[in-house]
């Protein structure tokens, strides 16, 4: 049994088609159903349904299980000996959500490339779920997710920040000649809200609802630029991390303190447990923890 082996049989089944699979993998079709069949042969059971739709069998599903955690020991094994060859190298594939950007750790990634120039850092703006699939798949190394618990056997993770959300106005709004702002009194305002797949928009509704009204949505977004050019054409108000609204360089907009209200951005870093970490990601995440503890 060779680890190609299983490599092809893990993309089949996944694809649940030869054609597909190949395709990915870059090799003839005849290669990889040749292997299959090699697997099949060796194991002595059908590990596929070969009907019009591609289906595994019992077996098939047993061996998928199994084919798992042999190619990502192995992979593993494979990245260690990397590391080990080509120490201080490599590149760091983070998702992060687009509603922060870089704002929260640009002083973490100046740092760490200070400390490890050839090492690159790949940034990837997504939602806090399909950064979670990416950490579990392997395909990003590591993740920040926002005010999402992480109770999961499959990560690691550590509270980057936890930080207030403030209104932000347009200067000619009347609150402009306020510094603070009861939540309370926003009942009939127009809001500028994230969309609905962000967990920051239910704490917000959720926070409304406990101060007795539901806030009025005139836009949705997950740009956090294209909320603040929303304010600035007066169309509404809007709530961001107080990081973000106190680095605006804007004269039409005001940042206003939020009084009565428990609505904060958490950060959390998550990455995978049980899964070898290549030097680069362990030395991100080490100095990561340094700067989160002082």
């Amino acid at each position: 049994m060779e680890i190609r082996h299983l490599e092809y049989f893990s993309e089949v089944a996944k694809q649940l088609s030869f054609t597909k699979a190949a395709s990915i993998l870059h090799v003839s079709q005849p290669s990889i159903s040749k292997a299959v069949k090699h697997l099949e042969d060796e194991l002595g059971v059908p590990l596929f349904y070969r009907s019009k739709q591609l289906e595994l069998t019992d077996a098939g599903k047993a061996v998928l299980v199994n084919a798992k955690h042999v190619l990502s020991a192995f992979h593993n094994l494979t990245s260690e000996l990397s590391d080990l060859t080509e120490l201080k190298k490599g590149e760091i594939k983070i998702g992060i959500p687009p509603i922060i950007g870089a704002a929260f750790f640009s002083k973490l990634i100046s740092q760490f490339k200070e400390l490890y120039p050839m090492v690159e850092i790949i940034l990837t703006e997504v939602g806090s779920k399909r950064i979670k699939l990416g950490v579990e798949d392997g395909s990003l190394d590591i993740g920040l997710i926002c005010n999402t618990p992480v109770h999961h056997d499959n990560f690691e993770s550590v509270q980057v920040i936890n930080d207030p959300l403030v209104l932000i106005v347009n200067s000619s709004h009347p609150l402009a000649k306020c510094t603070e702002v009861n939540l309370a009194d926003l009942e009939e305002e127009s809001f500028i809200l994230y969309r609905e797949d962000f967990t920051l928009y239910d704490r917000i509704i959720d926070e409304c609802a406990q101060k007795g009204f539901s806030p009025s949505i005139v836009c949705q977004s997950s740009q956090k630029d294209f909320m603040i050019e929303m304010v600035e054409a007066k169309l509404g108000v809007a709530l961001l991390p107080s990081k973000i609204a106190n680095a605006i360089h804007n004269e039409a907009i005001k940042p206003l303190t939020l009084t009565h209200s428990n609505v904060s951005l958490e950060l959390g870093m998550i990455w995978k447990r049980n899964k070898y970490l290549p030097f680069a990601v362990k030395e991100f995440i080490k100095l990561a923890k340094s700067i989160i503890e002082k």
